[in-house]
């Protein structure tokens, strides 16, 4: 579907700029907010999704998820509404669209993708900003339920910020899974064995995704690979990963130990 993208937002508040990341289902632009002159960024709804129930209401549910939560190791919401825009067989579409605070630095993929490895203290610092954002986004009662080094935004500052609570749960509505042309939602290398199961998760199925991360900080390598992201779920089920240590022998035997009882399938 082809439609004309704005260049402004809620009647010109917000003067959008650059691509600065593309996603699963949204577009994020560097944006300007000109009643507070302030610099934000703009998640807006994919056009090829606009007519997707499914994704509509994954996008509707991280606006509502985030908008309640206040945590320094979480990106804020700031605002959220629907642009009416026209496509070019003239039909009228309503795109959803968050505004968010600007981070500006990289994510956690990005930069293991460069430094392969990170320093054990750098993995401690990295980690203990996810299980902050975690602790509380589970005390206020949301699951993130894809918990990646994508998700994970370092600043230039050095401040840890989980974003994309796109498919968060609340815990008391976990028993659904929602899955989308028959895959399991969530991503195969980060997934929980019963998220690969399809079965409802709780706040323990972050844990196992953070524990998974943790690993990859370690020894620059994910847990478990394969050829589809099928056969990656199913080890995530079954096997054990090697262990930390005997990838590196300098990680210390109680941080492997912490990564092991995360990743442990029960």
């Amino acid at each position: 579907m082809n439609i004309n993208m704005p260049t402004s937002l809620a009647g010109g508040r917000y003067q959008l700029g650059q691509l600065v990341g593309r996603g699963g289902m949204a577009e994020v632009h560097v944006a300007t907010d000109t009643r507070l002159g302030r610099t934000v960024a703009v998640k807006i709804m994919r056009a090829d999704f606009a007519t997707d129930s499914i994704f509509l209401e994954r996008f509707r549910r991280e606006a509502h998820s985030v908008a309640q939560m206040n945590n320094p190791n979480i990106v804020n919401i700031y605002d959220s509404g629907e642009e009416t825009v026209t496509t070019e067989t003239g039909e009228i579409e309503h795109l959803p669209y968050l505004v968010m605070e600007y981070v500006k630095g990289q994510t956690l993929r990005d930069i293991l993708k460069v430094n392969g490895a990170l320093s054990q203290r750098d993995a401690e610092q990295v980690m203990m900003g996810v299980l902050n954002a975690l602790e509380y986004s589970h005390r206020m009662g949301i699951i993130h339920r894809d918990i990646k080094p994508g998700n994970i935004m370092i600043s230039e500052q050095g401040v840890v910020k989980v974003m994309d609570f796109g498919i968060a749960r609340a815990i008391d509505d976990s028993a659904a899974t929602m899955t989308q042309s028959q895959g399991v939602v969530g991503t195969a290398q980060y997934l929980s064995p019963e998220q690969a199961r399809g079965e409802s998760v709780d706040m323990r199925s972050d844990l196992y995704s953070a524990g998974c991360v943790l690993y990859e900080m370690l020894t620059g390598r994910l847990p478990f690979e394969g050829d589809t992201p099928v056969s990656v779920a199913i080890q995530h089920i079954n096997s054990i990963p090697l262990s930390p240590r005997e990838i590196d022998p300098a990680i210390p035997e109680a941080l492997e130990a912490i990564t092991m009882k995360a990743m442990a399938p029960d």
